[in-house]
Parts: structure tokens; C-alpha cells; sequence
């Protein structure tokens, strides 16, 4: 067993300054930040301006290979400004032969970066492509809530971009039908048998059917056995 290096706890000394190197080596990491981030401006000025918005996962993983070889450069005393040169024009090369293989490839641009999903059709949620996104209803329903829709009914259709933001895209008024509210109140108070005749939606994927009193039913789009009273009420802008 190895035996553990003695370190002496809160020793302000060996916190604030390192016995490897000199006071001075402070003015070097300054310059090696200075360095890696003007580095790092000039790669990311070669990504345009969408690297300044929602990234998709490929320019996330660029942002965190350049981050981790930024990072080391700026204070480890045994990493080279020449190594971290080489790595910030081999991501720079990457960034731009993959966005001409994506211009001229769709299905690698999809392999790469995503494409767009269908996550709701005609105010029912398609539980097929819902379910391989790793999302949720709560997820899902909240994205909707913040763009101020009550009920399924008022949503024509929802994509998840490759970004991971949601385009909606809805009924006019005149066209929106009874749909699943989703208010978490009333999703929760989902129940197996309904009370009273009149159109429920299912409480998972929205379905919507004309249930009787005391009627007991299970979704046949997603086998869902739960419902709520449908909405039906225009959206507010």
C-alpha cells in the first residue's frame, strides 16, 4: 500500500503559492491567458455568429475541446503554447471541413448534428419519436406552458430543432379543437373513470375520445388508461 504524502491542512502557504515555481511564474499564466484567449476569440470568429447561439452538440464539443485546451495552456507550467496552437487550428480545420461535408452531405449533416422531430401532430404527441428524445411530459409541457398554451388543441405541430429548442407552430382560432390541458393541476388529476359523458383526452399523448359516464378506457394510440376533461379555449396572445 502506497503510503499518502503529508499534507498539512489550510496550509495558506501551499495554498496561495506553489513550491514549484517561482512568485514570477504568476506574470507568465497572465500571459499564457491572454494568449489562449485571443486563441480562442479567433477560432471562434472563424465558427460566425452562430456559434454565439444555442449550440448544437457538435459545436459543443468544440467549445469543450477548445475550454480543456485553453484551460491546461493558461497556468500548467508543463503544457507548450506550441501543442495548444496545433490543437486550435486542428479544431478550426474540423469546424470547417465538417460544415462543408454538411452542406453537401444532409445525411451526414443529420448524423452529425441531429435533424429536426416531429414531437406533436394535429394537438397529439407522437409518442414513437417523443420517447426516443429522452424527454419527458413535464419537459415537453413546460416548453408549451412558457409560450402561453393551455391545452393541446391550440398546437398543429412541435419539432425539436437540432438544438434542442422547440418550434411551435399552431391553430388558428377558428380551427382549434378540444385538446389535453397541460396545466400540471389538471394533468394530475387524471382519472381511470370518467364521471361524467363528454370528450377526454388521454393524459399521456392527448388522444381524444367521446367517453360515457362511468366509462373505463384505454388510449389506443398509447395504451394510456388515464384521462382528463378536454379544453377547448383559444389561445390568448
Amino acid at each position: 500500500m502506497l503510503l499518502a504524502a503529508s499534507i498539512t491542512p489550510f496550509d495558506w502557504n501551499r495554498i496561495l503559492w506553489s513550491d514549484d515555481a517561482p512568485p514570477l511564474y504568476l506574470l507568465e499564466v497572465a500571459a499564457r491567458c491572454v494568449f489562449t484567449y485571443i486563441l480562442t476569440l479567433g477560432v471562434l470568429r472563424i465558427t460566425g455568429r452562430r456559434g454565439v447561439k444555442q449550440l448544437s452538440l457538435f459545436e459543443l464539443s468544440i467549445v469543450l475541446a477548445l475550454g480543456s485546451a485553453a484551460g491546461d495552456a493558461m497556468f500548467y507550467d508543463d503544457v507548450p503554447l506550441s501543442h495548444v496552437v496545433v490543437v486550435f487550428a486542428a479544431v478550426a480545420l474540423m469546424y470547417v471541413g465538417f460544415n462543408r461535408l454538411t452542406e453537401h452531405l444532409p445525411r451526414f449533416s443529420d448524423w452529425l448534428e441531429g435533424a429536426p422531430v416531429l414531437l406533436v401532430e394535429e394537438g397529439v404527441v407522437n409518442m414513437s419519436n417523443f420517447r426516443k428524445q429522452r424527454l419527458n411530459q413535464k419537459e415537453l409541457f413546460g416548453e408549451l406552458r412558457q409560450q402561453q398554451i393551455e391545452h393541446l388543441g391550440q398546437v398543429r405541430r412541435v419539432y425539436i430543432e437540432a438544438t434542442g429548442e422547440m418550434s411551435i407552430f399552431f391553430f388558428d382560432d377558428p380551427d382549434v379543437r378540444p385538446g389535453l390541458p397541460i396545466w400540471p393541476e389538471r394533468v394530475d388529476a387524471a382519472v381511470r373513470r370518467v364521471s361524467e359523458a363528454g370528450n377526454f383526452a388521454c393524459a399521456q399523448c392527448g388522444t381524444v375520445q367521446l367517453l360515457p359516464r362511468g366509462g373505463v378506457a384505454t388510449c389506443p394510440s398509447c395504451q394510456c388508461d388515464k384521462w382528463v376533461p378536454t379544453c377547448d379555449d383559444k389561445r390568448v396572445q
